[in-house]
């Protein structure tokens, strides 16, 4: 999940770009953690310079326990991906960015897709996926049929207990869709979805497990508004 070959310490309230002006660079993945301190920073993505077509704004308790790894679309050559600590200065964190084949990103959304239920969240409509102590980790992918896409995903542990919380906004959520991993740790687990556009923007989303310990003995996975079904998620087959 964490490739510390290439690490950059970015300092509080400082900003490191990474930059990829080739069009054969079409995906990257972003990874951020911590020494156990929180971790409060936005990832932007830069097309040209007044073209900022997906920003994601993130806090996270413990970045050493849940650091942050998700995959950015970076089609059509020129861009450059933007982190800005916005921590204070006592709170430093270690990123990474690294370059991913796209083909990789769209086979990780294809088998979400076949394995995997697609839910529907209406614009300001608000889903939620609880999941049992057996599961480490799970993916999330948020997309649209071309709309932009304005969402808030969140991890939590009991009421009102915000673990981790990513505000996101992509101007083409087929172009650029949204794809995450979630470490869940411990007990008590939940997933929440807010789709903050209007209610003429609706999106797809996919919560499911990426890595069970196959080890505990729960017979159900995720539990959805009442309804208890298994995943068909089990490994660390996908390439995020």
């Amino acid at each position: 999940m964490w490739d510390d070959s290439n690490p950059v310490m970015v300092q509080g309230r400082t900003i490191r770009t990474w930059s990829f002006p080739s069009r054969d660079v079409e995906a990257v993945q972003v990874l951020m953690k911590t020494d156990g301190r929180p971790l409060s920073a936005d990832v932007d993505l830069w097309q040209g310079p007044d073209n900022n077509p997906q920003k994601i704004s993130i806090y996270i308790e413990d970045a050493s326990l849940r650091p942050f790894t998700a995959a950015i679309a970076t089609p059509k050559g020129q861009n450059t991906v933007a982190i800005q600590n916005s921590g204070q200065m006592e709170f430093p964190l270690a990123a990474s960015v690294a370059t991913k084949d796209f083909d990789d990103l769209l086979g990780a959304i294809e088998d979400l897709y076949e394995m995997s239920i697609a839910e529907t969240v209406q614009g300001g409509a608000v889903k939620t996926y609880s999941f049992s102590p057996s599961v480490r980790s799970v993916h999330v992918l948020l997309k649209t049929s071309g709309r932009p896409l304005n969402a808030r995903v969140e991890l939590l542990q009991g009421p009102n207990n915000n673990k981790q919380v990513m505000e996101l906004y992509s101007d083409n959520g087929t172009e650029r869709p949204f794809l995450a991993l979630i470490a869940t740790p411990g007990l008590g687990n939940v997933v929440r979805i807010k789709n903050i556009a209007p209610l003429e923007f609706p999106l797809l989303a996919i919560v499911e497990p990426l890595i069970v310990d196959t080890d505990r003995r729960y017979e159900d996975f995720i539990a959805e508004g009442g309804n208890i079904r298994e995943s068909g998620l089990f490994s660390n087959g996908l390439p995020l």
